[in-house]
């Protein structure tokens, strides 16, 4: 008969930020021990509020499978010799089977011999080892951060102050850190009591009546709801933020929704700084009118039930004040400084030790973006907005509000600029300069604050790398993978006609001249060439098929546009073109033997057969097209087009010995395949088409 599992781990207040993981983990944990021990089971369900982690799974046997399987293991030409002694092969077999040779049987499989070994064993019974598999299922439990706690060296997230382990009706027992388990749970800190579960079914009711809703989906749906509600009771646009949502859904047991106001003056400093203030430092939601202007009310949630809601208002009106106040000071501080002061102290900043200060790499991004703008061939007026943009790109890190504040970088340097009479393009690329931030969040829309964003990022991989840091597995500290995903999405977004390769260089050059590189010049080009490589097929790979992804990649990648659109019009023609593996494999004979070609130089005059004409006027005839349409990015036609070659290979190959004895023949031939080839791979290598 089936029972249900119980486990709860009781915590002091958990960081809301550890709790999702760490509940995910303890049911996968729990979950993969009952499969690694052939216990049969349902449901797993996991919950998790600031002071507990729980996992209930239905319908857990009692006992283990029993185990009655035959093995196969080496063939009998490798598990004996001439003289019939076993050898380390079938005693390792034998070993890992938990037999004896001796109990081995041969069995013949497709003409050949194997021995087979046969495993039986009675299942265990639940309850003889439930009781340490759960408490190693705690203590193997990693988290960001650990805390050690009185005499005891067990590290976890927070100090265990009580447990509830139960199968069935029964409790598990054991201890961790002088904790003993049973059935006794506490509830909500302030509403509730301690109180018994007495099997997992009741779990859930049990808190409920102690003012704790365990279950996460359902304190989240509880949220919503009273948020929606009170939008439309006071026909307010409430902005709820998903990672502030989820935030505020592990920081309380029992959540109520209340809403507070503040003074109306406040509103005449921007409202991102209110609204950083409040949802960074208080966890409100503002409160937004129809236009999206923000109005002096501020939305929260109670960690506790209805009663006394107005004075918990009050309360939270009081602090944010404060908060306000402060925000309000530094606004106003701000404005005393002026800009040029403001990028002098950058100096005073050091970036990295080994790199420099701010102050350099601001004059750096100058130089960068003014020869980005310079290959674009930007306008007069346009170069000097973006040399302007770029010399102050960086002067609000030095501002009181931003040093409180950093998420606000870029916010309040547009804010100042514009204030302090800089012109609308140079203000505004100030804060898209920092554009992409994150994943999914759109490229700068401006060309200026497009080439400062390049400009900035580009330096720092560039100088990161210069030094020999270079990210390895999950070690990426100053988000140089994501700053690199950030230039090729502006590229691409943008349409810019500026490749990796001008990029490089341009940074390269730069950064020799003022000889603060360690490490030379084509060693950081090949391993930036490798790091963004790596980006633009993790692009790729977003929307194409893995062997289209290599296929154009291999063509190259330095201009971004280009390897899109051809990998989007080679997917298309790939699933959607009739006959295209006909395609490919006569480019991949051409490709097979252009390889033994020394040359792309053909000699008409050599040509001693009209297959071999043919070709070559078939080339001819769609070459200076072919490479026009490429330039133009219009790969779909320039695909259309080399697919035209495809008779004429055909003809060549079914009527053409192409290794003849004539050497200048032969070497003729060769070279007109590698001159096609030349072509075909400017699009993409064939051969890693999977057909």
């Amino acid at each position: 008969m089936a029972k249900d599992l119980l486990l709860e781990i009781g915590l002091e207040e958990v960081p809301a930020r550890f709790l999702r993981a760490a509940m995910n983990q303890l049911r996968d944990k729990t979950v993969k021990w009952l499969d690694d021990s052939r216990l049969t089971h349902g449901e797993a369900k996991a919950f998790a509020t600031p002071r507990r982690l729980a996992v209930w799974v239905k319908d857990v046997a009692e006992k283990q499978e029993d185990i009655n399987e035959e093995v196969k293991g080496p063939s009998r030409k490798i598990a004996q010799d001439e003289s019939g002694n076993w050898s380390k092969a079938a005693l390792g077999f034998a070993r890992s089977q938990g037999v004896t040779p001796e109990e081995f049987t041969f069995r013949e499989i497709g003409g050949v011999e194997y021995i087979h070994a046969r495993k039986s064993s009675i299942g265990t019974s639940t309850d003889a080892i439930v009781a340490e598999a759960l408490q190693n299922i705690i203590t193997s439990m990693n988290f960001p951060k650990n805390m050690r706690w009185g005499a005891h060296d067990f590290r976890f997230v927070r100090p265990i102050r009580w447990m509830v382990a139960l199968w069935g009706h029964d409790v598990i027992d054991f201890e961790i850190t002088g904790v003993q388990t049973g059935r006794v749970t506490r509830g909500h800190r302030f509403l509730g009591t301690e109180t018994e579960i007495a099997e997992p079914t009741l779990y859930m009711e049990a808190l409920r009546e102690q003012h704790v809703i365990a279950d996460v989906e359902e304190r989240q749906a509880m949220i919503s709801a009273q948020i929606a509600h009170l939008a439309m009771e006071q026909k307010w646009n409430i902005d709820v933020k998903e990672d502030l949502l989820e935030e505020v859904l592990f920081l309380v047991e029992t959540p109520t929704v209340l809403y507070g106001t503040f003074d109306p003056a406040f509103l005449n400093i921007p409202q991102d700084v209110l609204i950083t203030s409040m949802r960074e430092h208080q966890r409100y939601f503002p409160v937004l009118d129809n236009e999206g202007q923000l109005l002096p009310y501020f939305v929260t949630v109670r960690n506790g039930d209805s009663r006394s809601l107005d004075v918990i208002a009050r309360g939270n009106e009081k602090v944010l004040r404060a908060r306000l106040s402060d925000a309000k000071f530094f606004y106003e501080e701000d404005h005393k400084m002026k800009i040029e002061d403001a990028v002098a102290k950058l100096d005073n900043i050091v970036f990295h030790e080994e790199i420099g200060t701010l102050g350099e790499k601001v004059r750096r991004i100058r130089q960068i973006a003014d020869q980005l703008g310079a290959a674009l061939q930007v306008p007069a007026e346009q170069a000097i907005n973006i040399s302007r943009a770029a010399d102050i790109s960086k002067f609000d890190l030095v501002t009181q509000m931003v040093y409180e504040f950093p998420e606000l970088q870029g916010v309040m340097g547009e804010d100042y600029a514009r204030k302090a009479g800089e012109n609308e393009e140079v203000a505004r690329a100030v804060f898209e300069h920092y554009q992409p931030r994150f994943a999914g969040e759109a490229a700068p829309a401006s060309l200026t604050g497009s080439l400062i964003s390049i400009a900035d990022k580009i330096d720092t991989i560039v100088a990161c790398f210069s030094i020999g840091i270079i990210p390895t597995g999950s070690q990426d500290p100053y988000a140089l993978r994501r700053q690199a995903a950030g230039i090729v999405q502006i590229l691409l977004e943008r349409g810019l006609a500026l490749t990796l390769e001008q990029i490089f260089d341009i940074t390269l050059n730069i950064h020799e001249n003022l000889r603060n590189m360690k490490r030379t010049s084509d060693i950081i080009r090949i391993e930036l060439n490798e790091f963004f490589g790596l980006r633009v097929k993790k692009l790729l790979s977003e929307t194409l098929r893995y062997d289209v992804v290599d296929a154009v990649i291999s063509a190259g990648f330095s201009h971004i546009g280009s390897v899109v659109s051809r990998g989007n019009d080679l997917m298309q023609a790939v699933t959607e073109v009739p006959d295209f593996k006909l395609i490919i494999e006569s480019f991949e004979r051409v490709s097979n033997l252009a390889a033994k070609s020394a040359g792309t130089v053909v000699n008409p005059a050599l040509f001693t057969e009209a297959g071999e004409t043919e070709l070559f006027a078939a080339w001819e005839s769609v070459s200076a097209s072919y490479h026009s349409l490429l330039a133009d990015n219009r790969t779909g036609e320039a695909l259309t087009l080399l697919a035209t070659l495809r008779p004429a290979i055909t003809s060549f190959f079914d009527h053409i010995m192409v290794m003849v004895d004539d050497v200048a023949v032969r070497e003729n031939r060769l070279a007109l395949l590698a001159l096609i080839d030349r072509d075909i791979k400017q699009y993409a290598d064939f051969s890693k088409l999977v057909k």
